[in-house]
């Protein structure tokens, strides 16, 4: 059985959607951090939808129609991505200043940001294989509320990392 004593936390990831929420739930995270005098990884994931779209749209129309459809649009998707990649530096440069200023705020609750992440991908996904590549001990994640219908068709992102995950979850609930 483990003992209180027998916690070891020193390496904390907070996973943030940047919802309004996100302080609040980023607050658990550095209470943690100064606790147990652990550090925090800060992941933001920008969801990339999966490609199955060729698949789907081969039961619609032939395939030479669609690489037509798909050459057209070619440079509507280069920009697409390149406006994605801008989004990705600067969300990472906001979160990189929100660590900063957290930082610096309190001088009396000192705790080490390890690195601020921002990773295209599922955000599952992701949260799980950075939770295990950079062998933290937990992960601090805020759960929003959703409609009925959402909850049912897929989850929340919060209770798929808990129910996937081997490491311990936070689940924060966001304030109403």
């Amino acid at each position: 059985m483990i003992q209180a004593q027998d916690i070891n936390i020193k390496k904390i990831l907070y996973a943030t959607d940047l919802s309004e929420s996100a302080r609040y739930v980023f607050a658990y995270a550095v209470n943690l951090a100064v606790k147990y005098s652990a550090s925090i990884t800060i992941l933001h994931v920008v969801h990339e939808v999966p490609s199955f779209t060729d698949r789907s749209v081969a039961n619609y129309i032939e395939a030479d129609i669609w690489a037509q459809i798909k050459k057209r649009h070619l440079e509507d998707a280069r920009k697409v991505l390149i406006d994605k990649r801008k989004e990705h530096l600067a969300i990472k440069e906001m979160l990189d200043q929100f660590a900063e200023k957290v930082q610096s705020a309190d001088e009396a609750s000192k705790f080490d940001f390890d690195e601020v992440l921002v990773e295209i991908g599922n955000p599952v996904e992701v949260i799980l294989e950075v939770a295990d590549n950079r062998n933290c001990d937990i992960i601090v994640i805020g759960k929003t509320g959703q409609g009925f219908i959402e909850a049912a068709l897929m989850g929340s992102t919060a209770a798929r990392v808990v129910r996937r995950s081997k490491k311990p979850v936070l689940v924060i609930r966001n304030p109403d």
